[in-house]
């Protein structure tokens, strides 16, 4: 798998993928020079991850109800755009 393929995986896909190499490199399944590149992948598929879950945060915001019983929108708690 190549990093443009890393790259079209949904947060979903990439997380169950990280999840099964986890797994194996922690069971000891995995040949050394099959667990570099898998390390390799997972490290690709943690960041795809992350830079998934930042996007969405971002898009997260909080409904308030102001004093004259209109609706505002703000950034949710600790996220700036």
């Amino acid at each position: 798998m190549t990093q443009d393929d890393i790259k079209d995986l949904s947060f979903e896909e990439a997380l169950l993928q990280l999840e099964n190499i986890v797994r194996e490199l922690e069971a000891g399944r995995i040949k050394l020079d099959d667990a570099v590149t898998a390390y390799e992948k997972a490290t690709a598929l943690k960041q795809l991850c992350e830079n998934k879950l930042k996007a969405a945060q971002l898009k997260i915001e909080k409904i308030e109800l102001k004093s004259d019983g209109s609706l505002t929108t703000s950034p949710l708690d600790g996220v700036e755009e």
